[in-house]
């Protein structure tokens, strides 16, 4: 393998597919072989990016006409565990969005075969490459013991937005797909052991499935006392009122996102929004003999603020580096497939109703 030029072929051609794509036209290390897409996204996108790459309807097919070196597979949810286990086994580093898989059980089957054929695997965790993200995860970790994490990211989605959210709900609930991103970040800031997960759930719309539910809400126990909760729903019925939390508490204060313009009315479904930090406010809890504040709260202003785009590109130098350095992936699979563990933790409990012990 040329090691300036990957061979990337790409599985899945909607909005973090195409984006993915978009690092990889613009990144000399990369070289697109093949866009992969059951409809016509491929070719929109192969339009969009003024390229002229292959394009192929089927995946299996498309990996054995181009035998690329890497696979970005940014498909749905219940294709990921097939479509990595094929790339890894054709000797492919593989860069796969999150979750990892549609089962925890899927997930291990993955890590396993990339251990198994010595490949890099990359999972799309995509607030771990953003550097405000990183910088709330410091801050909050010095915050003492235990932790309050508090967050939640609804969205009010309508239009396209709304079908592309029906469709995840064909098999995944918004506390798993969205929710595996911020347990990640819980998991970061306490690096302590969850014990225990509680979680409700609704269903809000009959175009959701019977057996599935577009709003819910979890709640983790860590061994060190820790607690956090995530809030995650989806659809036109969804409020924009204090959909955007990002707030930890400690013995030693508190430590918040705030987003003024990534929260207001109207951003809760902008994919740019999700990500955005803009300000961190650090609260400092000393006070003197007389119970009174000795420190001052202090605005942290964050000028390296990368939009969806630039983040995809990071991931994917990230990606590169990884092949290029033969960089251990240990810590980073097992995190993966620990967050995603916890997940359908919370998801059997809103469908039992039960606490559910780790």
């Amino acid at each position: 393998m040329d090691q300036k030029r990957i061979r990337v072929l790409v599985a899945g051609c909607g909005n973090m597919g195409s984006s993915h794509a978009a690092a990889y036209h613009q990144m000399d290390a990369f070289k697109i072989c093949g866009l992969v897409a059951r409809g016509n996204s491929n070719a929109i996108l192969n339009e969009r990016l003024g390229a002229g790459y292959p394009l192929f309807s089927d995946y299996y097919e498309a990996l054995a006409a181009t035998q690329p070196d890497a696979v970005c597979i940014a498909t749905y949810q219940d294709s990921h565990e097939d479509y990595a286990i094929a790339a890894l086994e054709a000797g492919c580093h593989v860069f796969i969005e999150k979750p990892l898989a549609d089962s925890v059980a899927g997930a291990v089957r993955v890590v396993e075969a990339a251990k198994k054929h010595h490949k890099k695997l990359v999972i799309g965790y995509i607030l771990r490459h953003h550097p405000s993200w990183i910088r709330f995860i410091e801050l909050a970790s010095g915050l003492g013991k235990p932790l309050v994490m508090r967050m939640n990211l609804n969205q009010q989605s309508s239009g396209h937005a709304w079908q592309v959210h029906k469709k995840f709900l064909s098999n995944m609930s918004p506390i798993v797909d969205c929710g595996v991103h911020y347990i990640d970040v819980m998991c970061q800031m306490t690096r302590s052991k969850p014990v225990q997960v509680t979680a409700i759930g609704a269903r809000l719309s009959e175009e959701v499935p019977a057996d599935n539910y577009n709003y819910g809400q979890l709640q983790i126990r860590f061994e060190d006392g820790s607690v956090g909760w995530y809030e995650a729903g989806w659809g036109p019925m969804i409020s924009e009122t204090a959909f955007f939390v990002k707030d930890v508490i400690g013995p030693k204060g508190a430590v918040s996102i705030v987003a003024k313009n990534a929260g207001n009315a109207g951003a809760s479904s902008n994919i740019d929004a999700h990500t955005k930090t803009e300000s961190i406010l650090l609260h400092h809890a000393d006070v003197d003999g007389d119970d009174r504040f000795t420190r001052a709260d202090e605005w942290i202003d964050l000028h390296d603020e990368p939009d969806h785009q630039e983040l995809c590109n990071r991931q994917q130098h990230y990606f590169y580096n990884t092949i290029l350095n033969d960089t251990d992936l240990t810590d980073h699979m097992n995190d993966a497939v620990n967050s995603l563990r916890i997940a359908f933790a919370c998801d059997e409990s809103v469908k039992t109703g039960q606490v559910v012990k780790l």
